[in-house]
Protein backbone atom coordinates (compact mmCIF):
# COMPACT_ATOMS: atom_id res chain seq x y z
CA UNK A 1 0.00 0.00 0.00
CA UNK A 2 2.85 2.39 0.78
CA UNK A 3 4.82 1.63 -2.40
CA UNK A 4 2.96 4.28 -4.39
CA UNK A 5 3.90 6.94 -1.84
CA UNK A 6 7.54 5.92 -2.09
CA UNK A 7 7.42 6.11 -5.89
CA UNK A 8 6.11 9.66 -5.65
CA UNK A 9 8.75 10.61 -3.12
CA UNK A 10 6.16 11.07 -0.37
CA UNK A 11 6.75 10.20 3.26
CA UNK A 12 4.32 7.61 4.57
CA UNK A 13 5.29 8.12 8.22
CA UNK A 14 2.78 10.94 8.89
CA UNK A 15 -0.05 8.84 7.44
CA UNK A 16 0.94 5.84 9.53
CA UNK A 17 1.01 8.05 12.62
CA UNK A 18 -2.45 9.46 11.86
CA UNK A 19 -3.77 5.92 11.44
CA UNK A 20 -2.13 4.80 14.70
CA UNK A 21 0.02 2.16 12.99
CA UNK A 22 3.57 1.33 14.07
CA UNK A 23 5.42 -0.80 11.52
CA UNK A 24 8.01 -1.70 14.15
CA UNK A 25 5.39 -3.89 15.84
CA UNK A 26 5.86 -6.71 13.35
CA UNK A 27 4.23 -9.33 15.60
CA UNK A 28 1.00 -7.38 16.16
CA UNK A 29 -1.99 -7.44 13.86
CA UNK A 30 -3.48 -4.14 12.84
CA UNK A 31 -7.14 -3.48 13.72
CA UNK A 32 -9.14 -3.29 10.52
CA UNK A 33 -10.47 0.18 11.35
CA UNK A 34 -6.92 1.57 11.40
CA UNK A 35 -6.11 -0.20 8.17
CA UNK A 36 -9.21 1.29 6.52
CA UNK A 37 -8.17 4.74 7.73
CA UNK A 38 -4.67 4.30 6.26
CA UNK A 39 -6.30 3.14 3.03
CA UNK A 40 -8.27 6.38 2.75
CA UNK A 41 -5.32 8.55 3.79
CA UNK A 42 -3.15 7.04 1.05
CA UNK A 43 -5.89 7.57 -1.53
CA UNK A 44 -6.24 11.18 -0.44
CA UNK A 45 -2.49 11.86 -0.53
CA UNK A 46 -2.02 10.26 -3.95
CA UNK A 47 -5.37 11.24 -5.48
CA UNK A 48 -5.44 7.66 -6.68
CA UNK A 49 -7.73 4.89 -5.40
CA UNK A 50 -5.24 2.32 -6.71
CA UNK A 51 -2.46 3.67 -4.45
CA UNK A 52 -0.20 4.75 -7.33
CA UNK A 53 0.53 1.11 -8.17
CA UNK A 54 -0.87 1.07 -11.72
CA UNK A 55 0.39 2.81 -14.87
CA UNK A 56 -2.61 5.17 -14.78
CA UNK A 57 -4.27 6.51 -11.63
CA UNK A 58 -7.74 5.47 -10.54
CA UNK A 59 -9.12 8.89 -9.72
CA UNK A 60 -11.00 9.53 -6.45
CA UNK A 61 -14.67 8.84 -6.95
CA UNK A 62 -14.06 5.83 -9.18
CA UNK A 63 -15.11 3.41 -6.44
CA UNK A 64 -18.38 5.26 -5.93
CA UNK A 65 -19.17 5.25 -9.64
CA UNK A 66 -18.30 1.56 -9.83
CA UNK A 67 -20.88 0.85 -7.13
CA UNK A 68 -23.47 3.08 -8.78
CA UNK A 69 -22.94 1.27 -12.07
CA UNK A 70 -24.12 -1.93 -10.39
CA UNK A 71 -27.35 -0.50 -8.98
CA UNK A 72 -30.35 -1.93 -10.76
CA UNK A 73 -28.56 -4.97 -12.13
CA UNK A 74 -30.99 -7.90 -11.93
CA UNK A 75 -28.39 -10.52 -10.99
CA UNK A 76 -24.86 -10.86 -9.69
CA UNK A 77 -23.72 -12.03 -13.12
CA UNK A 78 -24.97 -8.86 -14.79
CA UNK A 79 -23.47 -6.75 -11.99
CA UNK A 80 -20.05 -8.34 -12.49
CA UNK A 81 -20.23 -7.69 -16.24
CA UNK A 82 -21.04 -4.04 -15.51
CA UNK A 83 -18.13 -3.85 -13.08
CA UNK A 84 -15.78 -5.35 -15.65
CA UNK A 85 -16.86 -2.85 -18.32
CA UNK A 86 -16.32 0.01 -15.88
CA UNK A 87 -12.91 -1.22 -14.72
CA UNK A 88 -11.72 -1.68 -18.29
CA UNK A 89 -12.20 2.07 -18.67
CA UNK A 90 -10.56 3.22 -15.43
CA UNK A 91 -7.93 0.45 -15.27
CA UNK A 92 -6.90 -0.12 -18.91
CA UNK A 93 -3.70 -1.86 -17.77
CA UNK A 94 -5.73 -4.87 -16.62
CA UNK A 95 -7.50 -7.43 -18.77
CA UNK A 96 -10.57 -8.53 -16.79
CA UNK A 97 -12.95 -11.28 -17.91
CA UNK A 98 -15.77 -13.39 -16.55
CA UNK A 99 -15.99 -16.86 -18.06
CA UNK A 100 -18.70 -19.45 -17.46
CA UNK A 101 -18.19 -23.11 -18.28
CA UNK A 102 -21.05 -25.31 -17.16
CA UNK A 103 -21.30 -25.24 -13.36
CA UNK A 104 -18.09 -23.25 -13.00
CA UNK A 105 -17.46 -19.53 -13.36
CA UNK A 106 -14.05 -17.85 -13.39
CA UNK A 107 -13.03 -14.25 -12.87
CA UNK A 108 -9.76 -13.63 -14.73
CA UNK A 109 -7.33 -10.75 -14.09
CA UNK A 110 -4.14 -10.12 -16.06
CA UNK A 111 -1.92 -7.03 -16.00
CA UNK A 112 -0.16 -8.05 -19.22
CA UNK A 113 3.21 -7.06 -17.81
CA UNK A 114 2.12 -3.46 -17.23
CA UNK A 115 3.00 -3.59 -13.53
CA UNK A 116 6.71 -3.97 -14.24
CA UNK A 117 9.23 -6.75 -14.70
CA UNK A 118 9.28 -7.87 -11.06
CA UNK A 119 6.57 -10.54 -11.12
CA UNK A 120 6.87 -11.15 -7.38
CA UNK A 121 7.43 -7.52 -6.35
CA UNK A 122 5.36 -6.61 -3.25
CA UNK A 123 3.64 -3.75 -5.11
CA UNK A 124 2.48 -6.10 -7.88
CA UNK A 125 1.32 -8.70 -5.36
CA UNK A 126 -0.64 -6.06 -3.46
CA UNK A 127 -2.21 -4.71 -6.67
CA UNK A 128 -3.67 -8.13 -7.47
CA UNK A 129 -4.76 -8.70 -3.87
CA UNK A 130 -6.44 -5.32 -3.78
CA UNK A 131 -8.30 -5.68 -7.07
CA UNK A 132 -9.63 -9.15 -6.26
CA UNK A 133 -10.69 -8.04 -2.79
CA UNK A 134 -12.43 -5.01 -4.26
CA UNK A 135 -14.43 -7.05 -6.78
CA UNK A 136 -15.20 -9.87 -4.34
CA UNK A 137 -16.09 -7.50 -1.51
CA UNK A 138 -18.40 -5.30 -3.58
CA UNK A 139 -20.10 -8.34 -5.09
CA UNK A 140 -20.63 -9.88 -1.64
CA UNK A 141 -22.07 -6.64 -0.31
CA UNK A 142 -24.51 -6.21 -3.17
CA UNK A 143 -25.96 -9.72 -2.80
CA UNK A 144 -25.97 -9.45 1.00
CA UNK A 145 -23.96 -12.60 1.70
CA UNK A 146 -20.47 -14.01 1.53
CA UNK A 147 -19.53 -15.48 -1.84
CA UNK A 148 -17.37 -18.56 -1.45
CA UNK A 149 -14.45 -18.77 -3.85
CA UNK A 150 -13.78 -22.41 -4.69
CA UNK A 151 -10.18 -21.75 -5.72
CA UNK A 152 -7.90 -18.87 -6.70
CA UNK A 153 -4.69 -19.10 -8.72
CA UNK A 154 -2.39 -16.09 -8.28
CA UNK A 155 0.17 -14.96 -10.90
CA UNK A 156 3.16 -14.70 -8.59
CA UNK A 157 5.23 -16.83 -6.25
CA UNK A 158 3.83 -17.70 -2.84
CA UNK A 159 4.30 -14.55 -0.71
CA UNK A 160 5.41 -14.55 2.92
CA UNK A 161 1.89 -13.70 4.11
CA UNK A 162 0.16 -16.37 2.00
CA UNK A 163 -1.28 -18.03 5.10
CA UNK A 164 -3.83 -15.21 5.24
CA UNK A 165 -5.29 -16.17 1.88
CA UNK A 166 -7.32 -19.02 3.35
CA UNK A 167 -9.37 -16.52 5.35
CA UNK A 168 -9.44 -13.62 2.93
CA UNK A 169 -9.98 -15.64 -0.25
CA UNK A 170 -10.02 -19.44 0.01
CA UNK A 171 -8.07 -22.36 1.43
CA UNK A 172 -7.55 -23.51 -2.15
CA UNK A 173 -5.08 -20.80 -3.16
CA UNK A 174 -2.22 -21.59 -5.54
CA UNK A 175 0.58 -19.55 -7.04
CA UNK A 176 2.84 -19.08 -10.08
CA UNK A 177 -0.16 -19.05 -12.43
CA UNK A 178 -0.06 -17.24 -15.81
CA UNK A 179 -2.94 -14.98 -14.68
CA UNK A 180 -5.19 -14.58 -11.68
CA UNK A 181 -8.14 -16.96 -11.90
CA UNK A 182 -10.81 -16.90 -9.17
CA UNK A 183 -13.27 -19.78 -9.45
CA UNK A 184 -16.78 -19.88 -8.01
CA UNK A 185 -20.00 -21.79 -8.60
CA UNK A 186 -21.80 -20.50 -11.68
CA UNK A 187 -25.20 -20.69 -9.95
CA UNK A 188 -24.09 -17.82 -7.71
CA UNK A 189 -24.27 -15.54 -10.75
CA UNK A 190 -28.08 -15.87 -10.64
CA UNK A 191 -28.29 -14.34 -7.15
CA UNK A 192 -30.36 -11.13 -7.06
CA UNK A 193 -28.85 -7.88 -5.84
CA UNK A 194 -30.31 -6.77 -2.51
CA UNK A 195 -28.98 -3.22 -2.16
CA UNK A 196 -30.68 -0.01 -3.21
CA UNK A 197 -29.70 3.65 -3.42
CA UNK A 198 -30.38 4.28 0.27
CA UNK A 199 -28.17 1.36 1.31
CA UNK A 200 -25.43 2.50 -1.05
CA UNK A 201 -25.35 5.98 0.46
CA UNK A 202 -24.60 4.49 3.86
CA UNK A 203 -22.09 2.05 2.42
CA UNK A 204 -20.14 4.81 0.70
CA UNK A 205 -19.51 6.61 3.99
CA UNK A 206 -15.87 5.84 4.69
CA UNK A 207 -15.28 4.42 1.22
CA UNK A 208 -13.18 3.20 -0.44
CA UNK A 209 -11.32 2.08 2.69
CA UNK A 210 -14.55 0.62 4.03
CA UNK A 211 -14.19 -2.24 1.56
CA UNK A 212 -11.63 -3.75 3.94
CA UNK A 213 -14.26 -4.22 6.66
CA UNK A 214 -16.55 -6.43 4.59
CA UNK A 215 -14.53 -9.59 5.09
CA UNK A 216 -15.24 -9.76 8.78
CA UNK A 217 -18.94 -10.15 8.09
CA UNK A 218 -18.30 -12.56 5.23
CA UNK A 219 -16.25 -14.73 7.63
CA UNK A 220 -18.44 -14.40 10.72
CA UNK A 221 -18.49 -18.11 11.57
CA UNK A 222 -14.73 -18.41 11.11
CA UNK A 223 -14.14 -15.76 13.74
CA UNK A 224 -16.71 -17.21 16.13
CA UNK A 225 -15.03 -20.60 15.92
CA UNK A 226 -11.62 -19.03 16.47
CA UNK A 227 -12.82 -17.18 19.53
CA UNK A 228 -14.25 -20.35 21.06
CA UNK A 229 -11.09 -22.35 20.36
CA UNK A 230 -8.87 -19.62 21.79
CA UNK A 231 -10.92 -19.09 24.93
CA UNK A 232 -11.08 -22.84 25.62
CA UNK A 233 -7.30 -23.38 25.60
CA UNK A 234 -5.59 -25.47 26.86
CA UNK A 235 -8.64 -27.63 26.27
CA UNK A 236 -8.51 -29.03 22.74
CA UNK A 237 -12.09 -28.81 21.48
CA UNK A 238 -13.44 -31.02 18.72
CA UNK A 239 -15.70 -29.93 15.87
CA UNK A 240 -18.63 -31.50 17.69
CA UNK A 241 -17.88 -29.61 20.92
CA UNK A 242 -17.59 -26.28 19.12
CA UNK A 243 -20.81 -26.95 17.23
CA UNK A 244 -22.58 -27.64 20.53
CA UNK A 245 -21.41 -24.29 21.94
CA UNK A 246 -22.69 -22.57 18.80
CA UNK A 247 -26.03 -24.42 19.04
CA UNK A 248 -25.71 -25.88 15.56
CA UNK A 249 -25.13 -29.39 14.28
CA UNK A 250 -21.58 -30.46 13.33
CA UNK A 251 -22.74 -30.83 9.75
CA UNK A 252 -24.12 -27.28 9.70
CA UNK A 253 -20.91 -25.91 11.19
CA UNK A 254 -18.82 -27.76 8.64
CA UNK A 255 -20.96 -26.40 5.81
CA UNK A 256 -20.89 -22.82 7.15
CA UNK A 257 -17.10 -22.86 7.42
CA UNK A 258 -16.86 -24.34 3.94
CA UNK A 259 -19.15 -21.60 2.60
CA UNK A 260 -16.82 -19.03 4.15
CA UNK A 261 -13.82 -20.62 2.45
CA UNK A 262 -12.28 -22.21 5.52
CA UNK A 263 -12.26 -25.39 7.58
CA UNK A 264 -12.21 -26.41 11.24
CA UNK A 265 -8.77 -28.02 11.23
CA UNK A 266 -7.13 -25.03 9.55
CA UNK A 267 -8.75 -22.58 11.97
CA UNK A 268 -7.54 -24.63 14.93
CA UNK A 269 -3.99 -24.74 13.59
CA UNK A 270 -4.02 -21.01 12.85
CA UNK A 271 -5.21 -20.20 16.36
CA UNK A 272 -2.47 -22.24 17.99
CA UNK A 273 0.16 -20.95 15.62
CA UNK A 274 -0.65 -17.26 16.12
CA UNK A 275 -0.61 -17.62 19.90
CA UNK A 276 2.67 -19.54 19.74
CA UNK A 277 4.29 -16.78 17.69
CA UNK A 278 3.02 -14.11 20.07
CA UNK A 279 4.19 -15.97 23.19
CA UNK A 280 7.64 -16.65 21.74
CA UNK A 281 7.99 -13.05 20.58
CA UNK A 282 6.60 -11.24 23.61
CA UNK A 283 7.37 -13.48 26.60
CA UNK A 284 10.18 -15.60 27.99
CA UNK A 285 7.86 -18.45 28.89
CA UNK A 286 9.50 -21.89 28.70
CA UNK A 287 8.63 -23.63 25.47
CA UNK A 288 7.21 -26.63 27.34
CA UNK A 289 4.80 -24.31 29.15
CA UNK A 290 3.70 -22.67 25.88
CA UNK A 291 3.09 -26.12 24.42
CA UNK A 292 0.97 -27.12 27.42
CA UNK A 293 -1.07 -23.90 27.32
CA UNK A 294 -1.81 -24.52 23.65
CA UNK A 295 -3.21 -27.95 24.44
CA UNK A 296 -0.27 -30.11 23.40
CA UNK A 297 0.11 -33.04 25.79
CA UNK A 298 3.66 -33.66 24.61
CA UNK A 299 6.18 -30.84 23.89
CA UNK A 300 7.64 -32.91 21.06
CA UNK A 301 4.30 -32.72 19.24
CA UNK A 302 4.39 -28.94 19.56
CA UNK A 303 7.96 -28.90 18.23
CA UNK A 304 6.94 -30.86 15.15
CA UNK A 305 3.96 -28.60 14.55
CA UNK A 306 6.07 -25.47 14.95
CA UNK A 307 8.68 -26.69 12.48
CA UNK A 308 5.89 -27.45 10.01
CA UNK A 309 4.53 -23.91 10.43
CA UNK A 310 7.77 -21.98 10.32
CA UNK A 311 10.55 -24.21 9.02
CA UNK A 312 12.49 -23.80 12.27
CA UNK A 313 12.36 -24.80 15.91
CA UNK A 314 10.85 -22.56 18.60
CA UNK A 315 14.38 -21.85 19.92
CA UNK A 316 15.57 -20.78 16.49
CA UNK A 317 12.52 -18.57 16.12
CA UNK A 318 13.32 -16.79 19.39
CA UNK A 319 16.98 -16.50 18.47
CA UNK A 320 16.15 -14.81 15.19
CA UNK A 321 13.81 -12.40 16.89
CA UNK A 322 16.38 -11.54 19.53
CA UNK A 323 19.12 -11.16 16.93
CA UNK A 324 16.99 -9.18 14.48
CA UNK A 325 18.00 -11.82 11.98
CA UNK A 326 14.77 -12.00 10.04
CA UNK A 327 11.68 -14.07 10.58
CA UNK A 328 10.41 -17.29 9.06
CA UNK A 329 8.71 -17.59 5.74
CA UNK A 330 5.09 -18.64 5.54
CA UNK A 331 3.70 -22.15 5.36
CA UNK A 332 0.25 -23.45 4.53
CA UNK A 333 -2.63 -22.44 6.81
CA UNK A 334 -5.27 -19.78 7.24
CA UNK A 335 -3.34 -17.00 8.96
CA UNK A 336 -0.07 -15.16 8.67
CA UNK A 337 2.99 -15.49 10.85
CA UNK A 338 5.33 -12.51 11.28
CA UNK A 339 6.73 -11.63 7.87
CA UNK A 340 10.43 -11.10 7.03
CA UNK A 341 9.84 -7.37 6.62
CA UNK A 342 7.17 -5.15 8.14
CA UNK A 343 3.93 -5.30 6.19
CA UNK A 344 0.65 -3.54 6.85
CA UNK A 345 -2.10 -6.14 7.13
CA UNK A 346 -5.62 -5.58 8.28
CA UNK A 347 -7.07 -7.62 11.11
CA UNK A 348 -9.47 -7.45 14.00
CA UNK A 349 -7.82 -6.99 17.37
CA UNK A 350 -9.20 -9.91 19.39
CA UNK A 351 -6.64 -9.95 22.20
CA UNK A 352 -3.30 -8.50 23.10
CA UNK A 353 -1.62 -11.62 21.80
CA UNK A 354 -3.18 -11.93 18.39
CA UNK A 355 -6.13 -10.92 16.30
CA UNK A 356 -7.55 -12.74 13.31
CA UNK A 357 -6.75 -11.62 9.85
CA UNK A 358 -9.34 -9.53 8.15
CA UNK A 359 -11.85 -11.63 6.52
Amino acid sequence: MLAGLQRRGLDGAPLLARAGIDLAETDTRIPVERYALLYNLCVEALEDEAFGLLPEPMRPGSFEFLCRALLGAPTLGEALLRAIRFLRIVLPAFRIELRVDGARAELLLDDGGSLGPGLDAPARVFAYEWLLRLLHGVASWFVGRGLALDAVAFPYARPAHADDYALVYTEHSSFDAPQLAARLQANLLALPLRRDEAALVGFLEGAPGKITTLYRRDREMVFRVRDILRDALPQNLSLEEVAERLHVSPRTLHRRLEDEGSGFRNIKEATRRDIAYARLAKTRQPIARIAAELGYADPSTFYRAFVAWSGMSPEQFRHRLAGNDGLPAASAGPDRRPAPTPRVTAGRQRSREFGPTEA
